[in-house]
């Protein structure tokens, strides 16, 4: 079966499922080997619960007409994702970065809804299965996509933009995030400079803030839309940012006060604002927008619990994440505050560097209490009145449990496995 006649049948389902917990009536479901499973085993499942056609790749599990059988399941997803693209042509903004892409993501969503039928990725679907799945939830009522891509290799970025073909694409920075799989920062900054890449050579547009001088000359040669804080002759010129706690900026003399945390999150929202404007988003719509967007999922969370002022953003962290966050919290003011921060993973040989630095850079913060959880933090562990250093999260938990923690304001950050949110409980 040819990929345009699995499309005619793909038009038919309601939405596309690789998980049988989650069928939906009418849906396609595609059935992806895991490490420690053959989906193929779940085929009959699928149709039973309402699926409307199954694709496998091995034939024990042919059923009957309903079953579309191809020689490799998940590149099936993907050619058919991206033939959905060139069937729907509609105009897509693709973007990565080492740091805050979901929540770029997210507010550029909600500024073009203001004017467009708007669909993005859900969550962090941004890999070799979930840009498909992003692609394939596109249809004729959509006018604009915006895809998010992660990857951790080099290549991959690559590969993604090759089925998405974006029209244009945002890269928000180039940071010390998976510096094991990529090979080191230069290893980051050529792994995600692969949208470029693709855009340059597909003569399409890019989103550059103009205060990054990398992005500037890595984005060379191809058509930008720029803004920026030091150059006023940035397409979008932003003024007056700050953060205490929220982010605050103003451009084209209007004020817009967010509920995001952090000077960190300011370029995320600068971005939103330069693709709204470029959309034709007016002014007090983008403000709407943005001021209306409340953080979740443990994304710059401020949260008051008990008698504790508490920012969480324990969603991931790497070292450029964990630095920014840090120093944003140094400079609030505030009285009395505490800092909880877990390891940092996907570092390779330069992870007790990196863990180094971080307690470095909070060696001369006699202010702060500072609690060091995991045991990259705890095998460089030193002593220091305001410093604690715990090799688990449950000794941690104990420590609080005995000595709460109160009348604090408290950051909250780390790795996504060291799952720190846990810490509220015993807040």
């Amino acid at each position: 079966m040819t990929i345009q006649e699995i499309h005619n049948l793909f038009l038919k389902c309601s939405s596309v499922s690789i998980d049988t917990r989650k069928i939906e009536k009418n849906s396609l479901f595609v059935a992806i080997k895991g490490e420690n499973y053959d989906a193929n085993t779940f085929a009959q499942e699928a149709l039973s619960k309402g699926a409307l056609f199954v694709i496998i790749d091995n034939n024990s599990y042919y059923i009957d007409e309903r079953t579309i059988l191809v020689s490799n399941s998940l590149e099936a997803l993907q050619e058919l994702a991206k033939y959905h693209r060139h069937y729907l042509n509609l105009p897509i903004i693709a973007l990565t970065g080492s740091n805050g892409k979901t929540t770029t993501k997210e507010l550029i969503n909600v500024v073009l809804a203001k004017k467009f039928n708007v669909k993005a990725t859900v969550g962090n679907l941004n890999n070799h299965i979930g840009v498909p799945l992003t692609l394939l939830s596109f249809n004729k009522k959509t006018e604009i996509g915006i895809v998010e891509m992660g990857a951790n290799h080099q290549k991959e970025i690559e590969f993604l933009c090759d089925l998405t073909q974006p029209d244009y694409g945002y890269i928000t920075n180039f940071g010390k995030a998976h510096l094991e799989g990529f090979g080191g920062i230069d290893g980051v900054i050529k792994g995600k400079s692969e949208m470029y890449n693709c855009l340059r050579s597909n003569n399409k547009k890019v989103f550059v803030n103009l205060d990054d001088t990398i992005q500037v000359e890595k984005s060379e040669g191809i058509e930008k839309i720029t803004f920026g804080q030091k150059d006023i002759n940035s397409t979008i010129f932003i003024k007056n940012c700050t953060a205490n706690p929220f982010v605050c900026i103003e451009f084209n003399q209007t004020q817009v006060k967010s509920h995001l945390i952090g000077l960190y999150n300011a370029n995320n929202i600068n971005a939103a604002v330069t693709i709204g404007n470029y959309f034709g988003i007016s002014n007090n719509e983008i403000k709407e927008a943005i001021e209306g967007y409340i953080p979740e999922n443990n994304r710059s969370q401020l949260i008051v619990k008990n008698t504790n002022e508490i920012i969480l953003d324990a969603y991931n962290a790497n070292p450029s994440s964990m630095k920014v966050a840090l120093e944003n919290f140094i400079q609030l003011n505030k009285n009395y505050k505490v800092i909880i921060i877990g390891d940092m993973f996907e570092l390779g040989s330069e992870s007790l560097k990196e863990h180094q630095l971080i307690v470095k850079m909070l060696e001369n913060e006699s202010n702060l209490d500072c609690y060091f959880i995991g045991k990259d933090f705890y095998s460089i562990k030193v002593d220091y009145s305001h410093f604690k250093f715990y090799k688990s999260f449950d000794d941690l938990a104990e420590f609080i449990k005995n000595t709460p923690i109160r009348n604090k304001s408290i950051l909250i950050k780390g790795s996504r496995g060291m799952a720190l949110e846990r810490t509220l409980e015993f807040l």
